[in-house]
């Protein structure tokens, strides 16, 4: 039986946006870490991670993304921080500010639902963000005084109007996300 590597993500497909963010990835390139940066096509905030599971599965899921009721709303991009923190920077972020209550919702909302479907519940606290880089060595002291410089950039905001179900296809260039269902909010 295929096994799809999936998750449920709000894409952010603001050109303006992205570039942005791209703007931002390659002001940390060059400072002495090797980071591996989230290609701009696929980036996204993670609702929840699924893994690998049968297309059985796939279709409970959309009939939970069916259930999900949300008005379209605006979510602001800014400040820039790092999983564990920007002296340990693991995962380079970008935060999200203003729509972070409407996104937690929706995700303790999905939660609740794939919990019954057998999906483990996250550990920790659900913090919305953006993940843009992972950084895999190297020196990290010019890093951080990088973060830090940009620690409170405000990247903009963009209208929600839809949550995806996403496939992950494994390549050795990077993952390629496409989408298998789409919710869209109600007007």
């Amino acid at each position: 039986m295929e096994r799809i590597r999936s998750f449920i993500s709000i894409d952010i497909d603001d050109p303006h946006l992205v570039n942005k963010m791209v703007n931002i990835q390659e002001s940390l390139m060059g400072l002495g870490a090797h980071i591996k940066f989230v290609e701009p096509k696929n980036i996204h905030i993670t609702l929840k991670f699924l893994g690998e599971i049968s297309s059985v599965l796939v279709d409970r899921v959309k009939d939970i993304l069916e259930q999900v009721t949300f008005k379209p709303f605006v979510i602001k991009i800014e400040g820039l921080g790092a999983f564990p923190s920007i002296s340990r920077p693991r995962v380079i972020w970008l935060g999200v500010t203003e729509g972070a209550l409407k996104v937690i919702e929706i995700q303790r909302f999905l939660e609740s639902k794939l919990v019954k479907l057998g999906f483990r519940k996250e550990r920790g606290e659900f913090i919305p963000h953006i993940t843009i880089g992972r950084v895999k060595g190297g020196n990290y002291e010019r890093l951080r005084k990088r973060m830090i410089e940009l620690k409170d950039v405000n990247v903009g905001d963009f209208l929600v109007k839809s949550v995806r179900l996403k496939k992950s296809t494994l390549t050795s260039k990077g993952p390629i996300y496409t989408t298998l269902y789409e919710k869209y909010a109600s007007e």
